[in-house]
């Protein structure tokens, strides 16, 4: 069973850019499918952007499709979500999630929150 464990929250203007990671242990990392999630306050939680097992597949909430990029390093067992040109909208606690063969994203880290400043 993997373990997720994010990291690179913070404060930040609008306009900045910040860099999450998500570091997996207790599993083979290679194996899972990745994703970045979201929950504001108040609101529900919402998929942020996806990326298959072996890297070649991505996917993006239309709200960051062109300001995020999802990536991963196979090698370092670590996911990544680049996120530049910060919204406000964007504050949020951001969750990192694995999934294996198509199934639900049954794995989950315990959050980093997100905050931007306008």
């Amino acid at each position: 069973q993997v373990q997720l464990l994010e990291s690179g929250g913070g404060l930040v203007q609008a306009g900045g850019s910040l860099r999450l990671s998500c570091a997996a242990s207790g599993g083979t990392f290679s194996r899972y499918d990745m994703g970045w999630f979201r929950q504001a306050p108040g609101k529900e939680r919402e998929i942020v952007a996806a990326i298959n097992w072996g890297g070649g597949r991505t996917h993006y909430a239309n709200s960051v499709t062109g300001r995020f990029t999802i990536s991963r390093d196979n090698a370092k067992n670590t996911v990544y979500l680049q996120m530049n040109s910060l919204e406000p909208e964007d504050t949020a606690v951001y969750y990192c999630a694995a999934r294996r063969d198509g199934a639900n994203f049954d794995y989950w880290g315990q959050g980093t929150q997100v905050t931007v400043s306008s």
